[in-house]
């Protein structure tokens, strides 16, 4: 059975609505009113508009679909039962996953978290992360186009979002720097619906969101109350495929809750459950049986008939990767191949680069020489800065892309923190890129929403974050990250490495590329000495999170330390052996890839025989789980020469040593008075 027929059609709308009320009202919780309102637009884009194959949910070549508006999960997870998306594998959901929507441990949680269930593209829940994650899509989509062909990348991003989406000021970005690039492959609903929690969307809100979008380089279509018109809403949308220079945005006017005759257009229909008797009274008016969650067999196997009209063109499109050549080109296959896995060439890791002891190199340019070195070897990599390209060391070699150059891997993100790193989750999500995304770490601040949905999400995203101390220098405390390393170290999900030099910069790199999962690299502004240390010891201890850089079997104290300070703790160990005072040191570029070793190995590398001291230009948080006692920085900073800075707070090998002399006599001293008590006893 097929939608060839309009009264089945609307009963499959209707049967939607039901969906989106018995969810939130099992639960005792949820939104129900925007997926009952848009209920016609998902089955439309389901049955008649999008290109996807439900019996392969991650054909790369299907259209996407993001739910920006994530509360209304509801309409999605009907969407995805209904199609029977990925029932082939048994991963479909089922009526029983509706049933426990929100509960624990269910398939169907409260916002749309990617990897839950075959279908959801990425996690949303956050107002407008999915409308910069659409972005990112977009710019994949048009990349891999442009760079390996039609045959093997041709489809769009169908986008449905909120006035809440675009309240958000990370809507503004994204959607600012999608015009710009002219993503013709984007389409945009916004379901205007003047509904809030707070109440009516007046209260708080008066702008024109198509002009706005209009002076972005946005196609706007304004075709207000079609909500629920089927072929209108079809051939908005179809309009909007045909504009290929620009992204477009549809103004659809529609009424949350939509038919309940008491909820409708209000907002308790936005954020609570209808009510046993409201839904009772809409289930009439839509002519439902009066129970929950029921699917005649007409509808349901007419939508698992529509949720494989793209089967075809996934197996034509088989058969033209079977055979891709790259056009003749080898090596082109071989690099569509490895970005669409998300790793380098056979031998990648050859091509990266070794820098030579003694010299002075910020990890920053270090980062930037390893990834342009890694171009060619990982084909993936695409990204930028955040209008700080040169600074944070995100230069991808050729063109920036561009409407002219949409091959290019540099992208140009702008003073739009925000919204690059909700981008760059949208590249990754989409697959054939590896998103690098740079600016200096204080504004880590401004994208932190989207780097915790990379590491919810385990996005393969990788943070250029520079500038990662007050050695920075006179731009001052609002430049100057403090409590940043202690903040993002606290994010399950997220690696965090701090490089002590160049060449522990191209092991990071390293570990960075292999991980499954976002990265952020914390970089220095300043030149860091290049350690005989680290030439030696680095490309097995680093992946280890923290390794011995220099032993003493007679040791009396460990110096530990992360990036820039990791020099100064070697320098101490000369002042400390002056007094008597034998150490050993440590590096510690990432706290979570130590805790995953095991305790022998952090024993060997942290011995609970001898005391411990941290060095860290950064906040003391957190590191007495590591140490006995910390030089640290727990105030905000100053304008002046870096190195002044660092000096004037104790980041210095006289201080470091003055302060583990301190720690190795109180530690002994200690250690002999329980030795006199358990002699006396």
């Amino acid at each position: 059975m097929t939608f060839s027929d309009p009264q089945l059609d609307q009963l499959a709308v209707d049967v939607i609505r039901g969906l989106c009320m018995d969810m939130p009202e099992a639960a005792k919780c949820g939104h129900p009113g925007t997926g009952m309102a848009l209920a016609p637009l998902a089955h439309v884009l389901h049955t008649r508009v999008m290109n996807y194959d439900a019996s392969l949910p991650e054909w790369p070549d299907r259209d996407r679909f993001v739910l920006s508006c994530g509360h209304a999960s509801v309409l999605l997870y009907s969407l995805l039962h209904l199609t029977g998306m990925g029932a082939e594998s048994g991963q479909a959901l089922t009526l029983d996953d509706l049933r426990q929507f929100r509960k624990l441990g269910s398939r169907t949680p409260g916002h749309p978290e990617r990897g839950h269930s075959p279908g959801i593209e990425v996690t949303t829940g956050p107002l407008g992360a999915g409308v910069s994650n659409g972005v990112g899509m977009g710019i994949a989509e048009r990349w891999l186009r442009a760079r390996f062909g039609e045959d093997l990348t041709n489809h769009y991003t169908f986008v449905l979002c909120s006035d809440g989406d675009l309240m958000e000021g990370i809507s503004h970005e994204a959607a600012s720097l999608a015009g710009h690039l002219g993503l013709g492959r984007l389409i945009y609903v916004y379901d205007d619906n003047h509904i809030s929690i707070d109440g009516v969307t007046e209260l708080s809100l008066s702008d024109d969101a198509g002009l706005r979008f209009e002076s972005y380089g946005w196609h706007v279509d304004r075709v207000g109350e079609i909500a629920n018109d089927l072929d209108a809403l079809e051939a908005a949308l179809n309009r909007a495929k045909a504009v290929t220079d620009k992204p477009s945005l549809i103004i659809l006017r529609s009424h949350i809750g939509f038919p309940a005759p008491k909820k409708t257009d209000t907002s308790s229909a936005h954020g609570e459950p209808l009510g046993a008797a409201e839904v009772s009274a809409t289930k009439a008016i839509l002519g439902l049986p009066d129970e929950p969650f029921v699917i005649p067999d007409s509808v349901r196997d007419a939508y698992f008939v529509a949720g494989r009209r793209g089967s075809e063109a996934r197996r034509t499109w088989e058969a033209r990767y079977a055979v891709y050549d790259g056009h003749g080109n080898e090596a082109d296959e071989a690099a569509f191949t490895a970005a669409m896995n998300g790793t380098g060439l056979p031998g990648w890791a050859s091509h990266l680069p070794t820098f030579e002891v003694g010299t002075k190199v910020a990890t920053r340019k270090a980062s930037g020489t390893v990834l342009a070195a890694l171009a060619d070897a990982v084909p993936g990599l695409v990204g930028g800065g955040a209008d700080l390209t040169g600074n944070t060391g995100t230069k991808l070699p050729g063109d920036h892309n561009s409407a002219a150059h949409p091959e290019a891997r540099q992208v140009y993100f702008g003073v739009r923190e925000h919204g690059m790193g909700g981008i760059m989750n949208g590249l990754a999500a989409h697959g054939g890129t590896i998103p690098v995304g740079g600016t200096f770490f204080v504004f880590a601040d401004y994208m932190r929403g989207a780097i915790r949905l990379a590491a919810i999400s385990g996005l393969k995203v990788i943070y250029s974050f520079t500038h990662d101390s007050v050695g920075l220098g006179e731009d001052g405390p609002t430049h100057q990250p403090i409590e940043h390393l202690a903040s993002l170290r606290a994010m399950p999900g997220l690696s965090v490495i701090r490089p002590a030099d160049a060449n522990e910069t191209a092991v990071a790199w390293k570990v960075a590329l292999e991980h499954e999962g976002p990265t952020a690299l914390i970089l220095s502004r300043q030149d860091l000495p290049v350690l005989a240390e680290t030439a030696a010891h680095a490309a097995s201890g680093l992946p280890r999170g923290a390794y011995v850089l220099l032993d003493n079997p007679e040791a009396d104290v460990t110096l530990l330390g992360t990036g820039s300070e990791v020099a100064v703790c070697l320098a101490a160990v000369a002042l400390l052996e002056a007094q008597g005072i034998a150490a050993r040191v440590v590096s510690m570029p990432s706290w979570n890839l130590f805790v995953e070793e095991s305790p022998a190995y952090q024993h060997v590398v942290l011995p609970a025989d001898i005391p411990c001291v941290a060095v860290e230009a950064a906040s003391s948080f957190g590191w007495d789980r590591w140490a006995d006692a910390v030089v640290a920085i727990d105030h905000f900073g100053a304008s002046g020469a870096g190195d002044a800075l660092l000096d004037e707070f104790g980041i210095n090998p006289s201080h470091v040593a003055a302060i583990a002399a301190s720690v190795v006599d109180e530690w002994f001293d200690d250690e002999d008075l329980e030795e006199d008590s358990e002699e006396g006893e």
